[in-house]
């Protein structure tokens, strides 16, 4: 069964910088668009970042200029890097990916179980 294993969550200073990761493995024939969302304390998860098989990014309007979402085909792996960070970007962070599974027809969705963010002086 295919997993996605997040990581590089934790507490950072307004301002600063974190860089997430999100691990695909398992039985996998291909990953095709990857994205990260979050969802903070009382409000609807959003989508944060997306990423196609061929590399086209988009981001939501509010990190547009502060994040970047980044792919490794080969690691089937997909990065966040997360720059300039406020406290309003403090969330749960999850990985999302469009994934084959090893001998089926069919994509799927999977998701990650959550990292958190907090952004705090």
């Amino acid at each position: 069964q295919v997993q996605l294993v997040e990581s590089g969550g934790g507490l950072v200073q307004p301002g600063g910088s974190l860089r997430l990761s999100c691990v695909a493995s398992g039985s996998i024939f291909r990953v095709n668009a990857m994205g990260w969302f979050r969802q903070a304390p009382g409000k609807q998860r959003e989508l944060v970042a997306h990423i196609t098989s061929d590399g086209t990014t988009n981001y939501v309007d509010s990190v547009k200029g502060r994040f970047t979402i980044s792919r490794d085909n080969a690691k089937n792996t997909v990065y966040l890097q997360m720059n300039s960070l406020k406290p309003e970007d403090t969330a749960v962070y999850y990985c999302n990916a469009e994934i084959y599974p090893t001998g089926r027809p069919t994509m799927s969705y999977f998701w990650g179980q959550g990292t958190q963010v907090t952004v705090s002086s």
